[in-house]
């Protein structure tokens, strides 16, 4: 998708044009579909298939089903708790950072309330938010460290969010013993949270069926999202972001899926790659 370029001018009707483009959205509390995944992560190609539920505050549930036989991995996220659950290897990641796990795992580095607010191509909170106009039917919403491209549906007569584009910092804060108790340092890393953003096509609803999301450079990652069965405010109860764990599942780190995973930079592998099924 090709977005308009340039400082624009300030637009006043901003946020009216907001509201308008996620009033179907901000509709939306729980979510469950199925989703089709092609294109590529770390310069390995992918394609596979995802059954995929979120709901409020912050959980989320993803497994990357097989053609036949356990799945190849199950994500469970609550809050900023999750869980990794690598079925065919009986390998498991508890306790990790939900953004940091589904980057290391499948390339979009999304927490339980932005992987719904993706899936549904929406802004749930813009407080603050500040706009500029780039042509007659194009509008940009500064929110937090993203920029929302609004366009003008002439057909429909009402705004559409079509991109967001996230502004990720290029260093990631981590824990420095040499800081005292509780001390943060910013350390540059390959695996954090660049430049990428997501777009939306294909509406029914005011919901995207189709969505890209591709890193600036397109080489951490390019995914074409393809959602079908889709179900918006069913319950989705707190066992549903659950996993049983098996007793004797051994643990692997977020590092060690790094390197195995669709991220990785070596051919390792914890037994099966663990990701998306290519």
């Amino acid at each position: 998708m090709k977005l308009p370029t340039g400082p624009g001018t300030p637009a006043s009707d901003a946020a009216d044009a907001l509201t308008d483009a996620v009033a179907a959205c901000r509709a939306v509390s729980t979510l469950s579909a199925e989703v089709g995944v092609s294109g590529s992560v770390g310069g390995r190609r992918l394609r596979g298939s995802l059954l995929v539920g979120v709901a409020p505050p912050a959980s989320a549930r993803i497994e990357a089903v097989a053609p036949a036989g356990q799945p190849i991995f199950i994500f469970v996220a609550s809050g900023n708790d999750a869980t990794l659950l690598l079925p065919r290897d009986n390998r498991v990641l508890r306790h990790g950072r939900p953004d940091a796990v589904l980057e290391a795992v499948a390339g979009p580095p999304l927490d339980a309330v932005e992987l719904r607010e993706t899936l549904t191509g929406c802004v749930l909170s813009a407080g603050g938010a500040k706009g500029r106009q780039l042509g007659a039917d194009w509008r940009v919403v500064s929110v937090g460290s993203a920029d929302v491209y609004l366009h003008r549906n002439a057909q429909l007569a009402r705004w559409q969010l079509v991109a967001t584009v996230h502004h990720g910092s290029p260093v990631r804060r981590k824990a420095d013993a040499t800081d005292g108790p509780g001390g943060v340092r910013l350390q540059p890393d390959p695996q954090a949270n660049g430049e990428w953003r997501a777009e939306y096509a294909e509406f029914d609803g005011g919901l995207p069926r189709a969505i890209r999301l591709a890193s600036a450079d397109g080489k951490r990652f390019d995914l074409r999202l393809k959602l079908s069965q889709v179900d918006v405010n069913a319950r989705l109860g707190p066992e549903v972001f659950r996993v049983q764990i098996p007793p004797d599942a051994d643990p692997i780190t977020l590092e060690e899926l790094r390197r195995s995973g669709p991220l990785g930079t070596t051919a390792e592998s914890t037994q099966r790659t663990p990701g998306t099924q290519r």
